[in-house]
């Protein structure tokens, strides 16, 4: 009787999520970073800034943790509200744990500033060789110069010779010839051996350029503030910030302070300095929120910010811009766009982020 196959894919634990039932209720935020300029054909780069400096790519979440405080969304007898509440107290619960506050391995460490570290060391190197590959052909010239000088005294010294009656050694003039012609003949195979050397030299340098011109190298940047709404998907704003990777905690509470709906009863946010600075303490107890910080290396904790920011650079990589300016109009154009689109995530297929946030109230 043959057996049936065993499926031994191991399987994370099933993740469970649950919504705002009402405009205004649950806001989800996050900072996004864009380069202070762009051109269509370089690729957008992937970055973070929720440790405080910009990094290219984000601490994977760790597949073994059997248990997070995100389960509770998967007890239907709590409301939405009881379970938001429960899902702060176990957060709080679980800073204590050190199972869940792992540092960062090197990998994840390795950043644009190494990528192009060592573009910058295989360029230097390529020059080295270039230059000392130049000193070593000018000696070759030099000694070509001195055997071809030789070689004219040789011929002017037998002509003399010649014209004097004198009768010249026998066999010399044919070994003088022959040696002449290996010589020039291994100058011709240094000459051809030069230019294998200068085309294989072009193609290393055009391959350094070519990966060089792959990475986002960026000297400046803009971060965006990204403020969705947990029940209607609606953006209320993009606040842009040129401070970039500097912005600080101040800025950000005050770009918050006018977009805030005064029914505001949780705010999601990952764990970014910008966000657990004693400002943003201050502006929950104002605003009489609660501030709602995700689990450590879970950013799809906060999957309805994460997404729009998905959604933001998927639509900017073909557009252009030189200036914050520039970029601010873009972003006006994308908010419009966004808000007035049909929206897959909602309840009711086919509506808009503004539609839906119209006809919620008549359930």
């Amino acid at each position: 009787m043959a057996r049936a196959p065993v499926n031994r894919q191991k399987k994370g634990p099933e993740t469970v999520s649950r919504t705002a039932e009402e405009a205004g209720q649950t806001l989800n935020v996050d900072l996004c970073f864009v380069p202070a300029e762009h051109e269509v054909a370089r690729k957008l780069p992937a970055v973070s800034g929720s440790s405080g400096r910009l990094v290219v790519e984000k601490v994977a979440a760790s597949p073994t943790e059997a248990d997070y405080p995100g389960r509770v969304f998967a007890d239907e007898r709590l409301s939405y509200p009881a379970a938001m509440l429960e899902f702060v107290r176990r957060s709080e619960a679980k800073k204590g744990d050190s199972s869940t506050d792992l540092e960062p391995t090197d990998s994840d460490k390795a950043d644009l500033k190494v990528q192009k570290r060592v573009l910058r060391q295989a360029e230097a190197d390529l020059r080295l060789k270039r230059s000392q590959m130049r000193v070593c052909r000018r000696q070759q010239d030099e000694a070509w110069r001195l055997l071809k000088a030789e070689r004219r005294k040789q011929q002017l010294a037998r002509k003399q010779h010649q014209q004097a009656g004198h009768t010249l050694p026998w066999g010399s003039k044919k070994a003088q010839d022959e040696l002449w012609v290996q010589l020039r003949q291994q100058r011709r195979a240094q000459i051809a051996q030069r230019k294998q050397q200068d085309q294989l030299w072009r193609q290393q340098r055009q391959t350094l350029r070519q990966q060089a011109a792959q990475l986002p190298l960026v000297t400046a940047w803009i971060a965006i503030l990204v403020v969705t709404d947990n029940c209607t998907r609606q953006c209320l704003g993009l606040p842009l910030f040129v401070a970039g990777p500097h912005v600080t905690a101040e800025m950000v509470v005050d770009a918050l302070h006018t977009l805030l709906p005064p029914e505001l009863l949780f705010l999601i946010s990952d764990r970014g300095t910008h966000f657990t600075a004693d400002l943003f303490k201050e502006l929950s107890r104002e605003a009489e929120f609660i501030h709602v910080l995700i689990a450590r290396h879970r950013p799809q904790s906060n999957g309805i910010a994460e997404r729009f920011v998905r959604s933001l650079k998927e639509w900017l990589k073909d557009k252009s811009w030189h200036s914050a300016p520039q970029l601010e109009q873009l972003l006006a154009q994308f908010l419009a766009d966004y808000n007035d689109r049909p929206h897959q995530g909602l309840p009711i297929p086919g509506l808009s982020p503004n539609e839906f946030a119209n006809r919620i109230w008549l359930f």
